[in-house]
């Protein structure tokens, strides 16, 4: 074994010492770790905890958990339930990434009374799974185009429940089939910081939207959350330009997950698929 003097460790300990500061300032600005998960119901385990699990054989970092649906009662609400999701997550080394309500799509929060309690128990829930953003879904039933009553109830339902999400500094997301023109007009009428939108790249190319100029649009401090989405194709084999993507959401600074969603072509089964979705949208995080 090779040995060393005490002069030269002191020096070597005096030196670490004095470039301290030079390690700290370098680790303030170190690149954040990207951090890549996916829906609960993309990998065939929407409102099963045992979606934790597989995430882990997958290789992801987290799941976007489903807070519930009708039949389950939105059972994330209860402690029990959270427990459960908790100590999967611990075991499985994964995180909760992001609560979803789904639902809404079927039980719409423009008209339905019953899912204000959903929303605002929804951020009680993420406060207590440790995650920051909940998606809200406005599609189906609860589509929001060429509907002002619709918009309209739910701005002012969201500036009633918005001071709560403050307070427990959770982000409500929507994500719906609207420009994103039309997003910020719902946000500047709701006028809360932690109301946001919840940014689909596929739903968006769908509706013919110029999504390079939706996400400098809209900017870092107005997407909570992104999906990384394409329909019937694997990541980076459909419509979507993912690496356009990436240079506009390094542009705007955006420092959140990426969740991905959908992107199983037919006849492909969940791991093989989302293993290589990940190594896909991994690669593409290194460029």
């Amino acid at each position: 074994m090779k040995k060393f003097s005490r002069r030269k460790t002191l020096f070597t300990i005096g030196s670490m010492a004095a470039l301290g500061p030079v390690w700290a300032v370098n680790e303030r600005f170190a690149k954040p770790k990207v951090r890549i998960g996916a829906c609960d119901w993309s990998i065939g385990k929407a409102s099963d905890p045992s979606a934790l699990a597989f995430a882990s054989e997958i290789g992801l970092d987290g799941v976007q958990v489903s807070l519930g649906n009708v039949a389950n009662d939105m059972h994330l609400r209860q402690k029990s339930m959270q427990e459960t999701y908790l100590k999967a997550a611990k075991k499985n080394k994964v995180k909760i990434a992001g609560l979803a309500i789904g639902e809404l799509n079927r039980v719409p929060y423009k008209s339905a009374p019953e899912t204000e309690a959903w929303v605002s128990d929804s951020i009680d829930v993420a406060k207590a799974l440790g995650c920051k953003n909940i998606l809200l879904a406005f599609f189906s039933a609860g589509d929001l185009r060429n509907d002002p009553a619709g918009k309209k109830e739910v701005i002012r339902r969201l500036k009633k429940v918005a001071p709560k999400a403050e307070t427990a500094d959770v982000v409500l997301g929507i994500e719906s089939w609207l420009s994103a023109e039309e997003h910020l007009e719902i946000l500047s009428a709701v006028g809360s910081s932690h109301v946001k939108v919840y940014y689909d790249l596929a739903n968006a190319t769908k509706m013919g939207y110029d999504i390079f100029k939706e996400i400098a649009l809209l900017g870092a401090e107005n997407i909570c959350e992104i999906h990384f989405k394409e329909n019937g194709q694997l990541l980076g084999q459909g419509k979507v330009d993912f690496e356009r993507v990436k240079v506009s959401l390094d542009n705007i600074g955006y420092k959140g997950w990426y969740i991905m969603e959908g992107a199983i072509p037919k006849g492909m089964e969940v791991l093989p698929a989302y293993r290589q979705n990940l190594n896909f949208v991994s690669q593409l995080m290194k460029s």
